[in-house]
């Protein structure tokens, strides 16, 4: 029997904490400051989304086992190093993925579980099984399932209701998702080829990828202002989107230029994962600011 922590290692914990973190703001910013949202549901939904993002990681690690084993950056995860077994993580996955939905029917509302079990479907079998070994796109269409959490923390709070606010913040997250792997894609290239995933590197090239990854930059940070633009936030998110901006917007420029800087692409890679998260936690500290002077 595998232990309790091999199990948590298909479940990719770190990624599952970044969806959460733009899910929880998704819910707070649904609610009108200087009120905050059922903080009980708020825990809730947050543990119903949790355990289906984790769900789709588990799947993801089941799909990409012979892949993993081919590349350096994966070939430690539990399924290659036979920690786990095909069939235990095959009953974990499920477990997680009913009890994530089940938790969001019974105790959040039904739309916020299809929507979460779209997404779901959406990361574990669309792109993991279908698209990431289809076409070069796969980052491009796939990265709706991973945009999708600010829109499932809406939800959860309010329904329907200004879902379409949520959108904004969907854009930001679909619109950052292929720089981020693009990045990382580059700085991994050769792995990719091996394993013939059909990569925009592997597939266009590197200097093609490098072009993207700044048009991408570009647009993420014209994208990122759009909630000032429409009076969702305010200065203090605005500030923080243009710096935070520029700065990714920086590195995209580098990357284009230095194409012989291998070590470009991984900083830029982990400097959006930093991007991200400030700028979520941005939006957060722009709706409440008043209530924390």
């Amino acid at each position: 029997m595998p232990n309790f922590m091999d199990l948590l290692g298909l479940c990719k914990l770190k990624v599952v904490a970044l969806i959460l973190l733009t899910a929880v703001v998704g819910m707070f910013l649904s609610v009108p400051a200087p009120y905050l949202p059922d903080l009980v549901l708020v825990l809730i939904a947050s543990s119903g989304i949790g355990l289906a993002a984790a769900s789709a990681a588990v799947f993801n690690h089941i799909v990409d086992e012979q892949i993993d084993m081919q590349m350096s950056r994966t070939d430690q995860r539990p399924l290659p190093q036979g920690k786990v077994s095909r069939k235990q993580a095959l009953v974990w996955g499920v477990f997680l993925g009913v009890m994530g939905l089940g938790i969001l029917q019974f105790f959040v509302n039904t739309l916020t579980m299809i929507l979460t079990f779209s997404s779901l479907i959406g990361y574990a079998v669309i792109y993991t099984l279908y698209l990431k070994r289809a076409t070069p796109q796969n980052i491009v269409i796939g990265g709706a399932a991973g945009a999708a959490p600010p829109i499932l923390g809406w939800t959860a709070i309010t329904g329907a209701a200004g879902i379409e606010q949520a959108f904004l913040l969907f854009l930001i997250v679909f619109i950052w998702t292929p720089p981020h792997f693009w990045a990382l894609a580059i700085h991994r290239v050769e792995e990719y080829k091996k394993v013939k995933v059909p990569m925009l590197p592997v597939t266009h090239g590197l200097a093609y990828t490098r072009a993207q990854i700044l048009l991408y930059t570009v647009l993420l940070l014209l994208v990122s202002v759009l909630p000032y633009l429409v009076g969702m936030s305010g200065l203090i998110y605005l500030l923080a989107a243009l710096i935070l901006g520029l700065i990714f917007l920086g590195y995209g420029i580098k990357i284009y230029k230095n194409p012989d800087d291998k070590k470009l692409p991984l900083a830029a890679f982990l400097y959006s994962i930093n991007y991200l998260m400030l700028l979520f936690a941005a939006l957060l500290l722009d709706h409440y600011w008043l209530i924390l002077l």
